[in-house]
């Protein structure tokens, strides 16, 4: 009889795992996302034609399986798309079996250039920040010199004990450059103060990057000829370029959720897991509900697959889980997070960079607002991302970013002030005029980012847990209650697949990924060679 897998989940983690089932086993893989959208946070959302990418997705990874998962299901354009040729832009080669022209086809992974900057005090600075001469200039000589000593005196005196981010970020980068480019922002993020947030959160995000390395980096790109779409030999908050689906990142994960359809997996949507029974040490059903007649049905289960929330799969799981590791789940923290959509005219921001670009709009793929006076975390530009993201080439298609707590007065804004609310806060720092706006949107999502402080300090007593179970694996951001990018997900799926297919019982592996520095570059390792199939020559 054909084993199931229930995989709890649509996202890129649970996708990964219906795919490599199908691909490796007889596994029958059934997946149930409780909202109505594929892609989970790495959806793409419609807006009268313009599309919002929920917080940005860069697809490029250091690791070969990952790239060759994206490139089996999308190929890389081999012709110009349409900002490449009103711009004259020129593509670099890539070798590729399937021929890609963003003008006949719409399942399409373009190649992108990555540039994103910050604005403080009304001017842009490099991200990650770079000692040019327009820096020093910006900041001025008595800034850039308490930050040069500053730097100086962590290198000389030797790092601190790292007890909290505080501590990590001013080891890499002193304490005054710390104050002036880590601190606000940050706490913009999470909500809570450095020296409150544990130092792993910086071990997971920034690991490998340091002034030294920045420095380093910049001399490499100064005399490098070529380099992979992978950038393995680089820093992931270095990367140049990247990959990018036509029409977003949903669109990707969309396909891929029809090639496991195809293959005879189920994917059932507005379908919530409600409860997960256990008998001798495994999962062995799930109660999912119907979002929308809210009938409950029960599914047994061979193995489970989890990315949802850890906080709300201890809640399923109530009736068998120990107190201690129910009161732990209770005090996991999130960050919660809204998107406005801003249709505008024109930006107030002109270019300022020798890149060219279309109606002379700055070239960021999103900006770090720096600025105190003002909410707005982050400024994502689509048009930037893919030039197919905007309904209109003649106008700018925004995304402004608030990171927030659900029930919050964020949180709880209603849409038309919310909208008011952003174009205003645009307007505040300079970036647009309030009389450009043509049209806007929001979207709130729930639980983005997994946060580092609260009871997380505890997490291990869940981890023990749940891996208590033989056919349960976590998997994915939320899943495992880590800030993971989206290559580190899908990695943590395909070698949670690969433990049922060799035998292997225990899920350190799992766990591994992404926390062991070259983990996924050195102990994950593609079938084949495909360096071919990504490789762009710089000229």
């Amino acid at each position: 009889m054909q084993k199931t897998a229930i995989i709890i989940g649509a996202g890129p983690a649970g996708l990964t795992a219906a795919f490599e089932l199908l691909n490796k086993t007889d596994i029958k893989p059934i997946i149930f996302e409780q909202s109505g959208d594929i892609g989970g946070i790495s959806k793409t959302v419609n807006y009268k034609g313009n599309r919002i990418d929920i917080g940005g997705h860069r697809f490029f990874s250091k690791s070969d399986r990952v790239m060759k998962f994206w490139l089996d299901l999308m190929p890389v354009q081999t012709a110009p798309a349409k900002d490449d040729i009103l711009l004259g832009r020129q593509l670099p080669p890539v070798s590729c079996k399937i021929e890609a022209d963003p003008k006949k086809t719409d399942k399409v992974l373009l190649i992108r250039k990555r540039l994103s900057r910050i604005l403080f005090m009304r001017k842009f600075f490099d991200y990650p920040i770079s000692l040019t001469i327009k820096t020093v200039l910006n900041l001025g000589i008595f800034r850039t010199f308490k930050i040069a000593a500053s730097y100086f005196m962590v290198k000389l005196s030797g790092a601190r004990k790292e007890k909290s981010l505080e501590d990590f970020l001013i080891n890499r980068f002193g304490k005054e450059l710390y104050k002036t480019f880590f601190k606000d922002y940050t706490e913009k993020v999470w909500g809570v103060s450095c020296d409150k947030i544990p130092p792993e959160w910086g071990a997971q995000r920034i690991k490998g990057l340091s002034i030294t390395r920045a420095i380093k980096h910049a001399i490499k790109a100064a005399i490098r000829r070529d380099m992979s779409i992978g950038q393995k030999e680089i820093e992931t908050s270095l990367i140049s370029q990247f990959l990018y689906p036509k029409f977003g990142p949903g669109q990707l994960w969309e396909t891929a959720a029809d090639v496991v359809k195809s293959k005879g997996g189920q994917i059932y949507l507005n379908h919530k897991a409600v409860g997960l029974e256990s008998q001798n040490g495994k999962i062995v059903s799930i109660k999912v509900r119907d979002e929308k007649t809210k009938e409950v049905k029960e599914f047994k289960a061979d193995y489970v697959f989890s990315s949802m929330p850890v906080k709300d799969l201890i809640e399923a799981m109530r009736q068998i889980v120990p107190r201690n590791v129910k009161e732990i789940a209770s005090g996991l923290c999130y960050r919660d997070f809204v998107t406005v959509g801003l249709l505008v005219k024109k930006l107030k921001k002109k270019n300022d960079t020798n890149i060219k670009t279309i109606n002379n709009i700055v070239p960021d793929n999103w900006i770090y607002i720096q600025e105190r006076e003002v909410k707005i975390g982050r400024l994502q530009i689509f048009n930037n991302w893919s030039p197919y993201m905007a309904a209109d080439d003649n106008t700018v298609w925004l995304g402004l970013e608030y990171f927030c707590n659900i029930g919050d007065e964020l949180w709880n804004m209603p849409d038309d002030k919310f909208k008011k609310f952003a174009a205003a806060e645009l307007s505040k720092i300079g970036i647009i005029d309030e009389s450009d706006v043509l049209d806007s949107a929001v979207i709130r999502v729930e639980k983005t980012y997994p946060a580092y402080f609260g009871s997380y300090g505890k997490f291990d007593m869940i981890r023990n847990y749940i891996d208590g179970f033989a056919n349960l694996f976590l998997i994915g951001r939320n899943g495992m209650h880590r800030y993971n990018n989206q290559d580190h997900s899908m990695l943590t799926a395909m070698t949670a697949v690969e433990n049922i297919v060799n035998g292997v019982v225990t899920k350190d592996n799992i766990w591994q990924v992404n926390s062991e520095e070259d983990y996924h570059e050195t102990k994950i390792t593609a079938v084949e060679n495909i360096t071919e199939a990504y490789t762009a020559e710089r000229k």
